[in-house]
This record gives C-alpha cells, sequence and structure tokens, in this order.
C-alpha cells in the first residue's frame, strides 16, 4: 500500500460515495474503486459494504480508519516539519561548557536561545576544554563553551568566536584573612602573598591555557606555584579553598558562587586576563548550531562579525 491508497480510503469512508469521493480526489471512479479493491486484497479483509444503494463501513475498516488517518496526518506535517528543522526552530542542539562559564556567559546564552526557540531541545553537558574538543573532532555534540589553549591554535576543522574575557582574582580562605596570613594593600592581595600561598589549580592536561595563566602569573613576580591539590571543577576547587587547603586564582565571575568561609579579592599587579569562547565544527551546517552562534553574536554585541578557523594564535586575533 502507499499514501495515495490511504487518502483514498479517508475519502471513501467520509463521504460514503465513491463519485464524491472521486470528485473530491480529483480523479474519475473507476479507478479509485480498483484502489479501494486493491487495498483490500492486501489487507485480506473488506474495508466497505457495497449495495446498489449504499457504502458503508465495515466493523474492520471503522477501526483501521483512525489508525490511517493518524499516518496521514503525520505524513501532512512531514513538509513543516522539515521547514522547521531546516530553519532550526526545531530539533535537538547539544551544548558543553567548562565550569567556568555556568558563571559568566552560559545562563544568559540559555535564557536567550530558549526564549528565542522555545522548540529546540538544549541539551547540556559540562566538560573541561580537552574533552570537549576531542568530542566535536569526533563528531560528536553540536557546540562547546571552552577556554581556548594559550597559544589560541585549536585543531583543523573547528571555528572559534571568543566571547569573554575577564580578570582573575582570589578565592582566598577568610579565616586566613582574619589570622594575618594574607595581609591586603588598598584590598589587593600582593603578589608575593600570592607567591607564597599553597594554591589549588585545574590540571594542566585539562585545561592547558587555564593552567598557564596561572603559573605565568607566579613566574612573572619572581616565584613557581606551589600546587597544593587539583581538582577539574570549579566548585571543588572553592570547596577547598572554604576548607582552609589553599588559594585560587579564578575568573572574576566566580564572584557569583558565593560559598560561606571563602572571600574573592583581587591581585596585585597587572591580573591574567582568561578568555572563554564558543567552538563548533567548521562544517556543520545544522540550522539549530547556526542559531545558537547567532545569539551568541548578539549576547556579545558581535553580530555580524566573521568567524574563521582556529589555526591562528590569540596574539593575532586580538
Amino acid at each position: 500500500m502507499d499514501a495515495r491508497q490511504l487518502k483514498h480510503f479517508i475519502a471513501v469512508a467520509e463521504t460514503l460515495h465513491f463519485g464524491r469521493a472521486a470528485e473530491q480526489l480529483g480523479m474519475t471512479q473507476p479507478p479509485l474503486s480498483q484502489s479501494i479493491m486493491a487495498l483490500e486484497r492486501e489487507l485480506g479483509a473488506p474495508l466497505f459494504a457495497r449495495t446498489r444503494r449504499t457504502v458503508a463501513l465495515t466493523p474492520f475498516g471503522r477501526q483501521w480508519l483512525a489508525h490511517v488517518r493518524g499516518v496521514v496526518d503525520g505524513m501532512n506535517a512531514l513538509p513543516g516539519i522539515a521547514r522547521r528543522l531546516r530553519d532550526g526552530t526545531i530539533g535537538r542542539l547539544e551544548l558543553s561548557f567548562v565550569s567556568t562559564a555556568d558563571y559568566n556567559i552560559l545562563p544568559a546564552l540559555v535564557r536567550r536561545f530558549t526564549t528565542t526557540f522555545p522548540d529546540v531541545e538544549l541539551a547540556l553537558t559540562e566538560a573541561t576544554s580537552d574533552v570537549q574538543l576531542a568530542a566535536l573532532l569526533a563528531g560528536k555534540g553540536h557546540v562547546g563553551l571552552v577556554i581556548p589553549p594559550p597559544n589560541g591554535a585549536l585543531p583543523e576543522g573547528l571555528s572559534y568566536l571568543p566571547l569573554v574575557t575577564e580578570p582573575l582574582v582570589a578565592a582566598v580562605p577568610e579565616s586566613w584573612i582574619a589570622e594575618g596570613r594574607l595581609a591586603l594593600s588598598a584590598g589587593r592581595l600582593a603578589a608575593e602573598t600570592v607567591v607564597g600561598a599553597p594554591l589549588i589549580l585545574f590540571p594542566r592536561q585539562s585545561a592547558p591555557a587555564f593552567h598557564d595563566l596561572v603559573t605565568g602569573y607566579y613566574a612573572r613576580h619572581g616565584g613557581q606555584a606551589r600546587i597544593a591539590q587539583e581538582a577539574i571543577q570549579m566548585q571543588t576547587i572553592i570547596s577547598l579553598v572554604s576548607a582552609g587547603m589553599g588559594i585560587a586564582l579564578v575568573p572574576a565571575s566566580l564572584r557569583n558562587l558565593a560559598r560561606s568561609g571563602v572571600a574573592y579579592v583581587e591581585l596585585g599587579g597587572v591580573a591574567p586576563i582568561l578568555e572563554t569562547g564558543l567552538t563548533w565544527r567548521t562544517d556543520d551546517t545544522t540550522a539549530t548550531i547556526t542559531r545558537f552562534v547567532d545569539i551568541a553574536k548578539k549576547e556579545n554585541g558581535e553580530a555580524g562579525r566573521p568567524t574563521s578557523p582556529l589555526h591562528t594564535s590569540l596574539e593575532e586575533r586580538s
């Protein structure tokens, strides 16, 4: 059977008259009768009880009609579904993000995207930058909020849109300030004080750009990071600070993560600047990805700004 035969059956079932059904369908009666008879032969049961004066649905035909209507309605909806998928107003978007993005750009992006495209299913996954990039290159997921590598040289095949730059601040145990272990000058933590304190930090493998940014601050001030503990989630790092295990250099937006026993203090000297941006496969033209990138440009005030594959350095991009 085919869609044409199902539509023939519905027309006859609704009119209970082959002549009127044929007129509705824009065909003559004999081909319509032949179509229905072929359908009945295929089903192995009559759909209509026919006399010279009347046509009526058989009990079997009456029960089957509801199922056929559902199938035909679904088929009729397919062009509209295809159009909306093509336009990116329905579908699914898989977005991964580094934990730091949860406190700066992620909430605004999600809110704007879901408000603009409420029928797109948005699937969120927290992951470190290295995991995200590997997944995208393997064809998994759609877009990721990442911290680009120190030299900006992400693999070929990925495009990138910078979104947020922010200074690092020190997350410190409040008790250490109260006890005088950390001296503040004009509300800032002196570089030599930072260098002398135990540090809690991301492992370099998981976040090389962030790791190098922090250790570079130590090197510029004549010291070497004394890493007391490593953790891959920012919430865990702040919890360890709260427990008094050390200090952490974190994005300024982490002030949004209020935690008992933790104070956020500006760094003395020139604070390192952390960049977070959006990356996706250059050759993936899925409409929902295009829509999300457009939303990110608007959220960042960069509508119309061209993007390019990530094979240039951060210095060249700036």
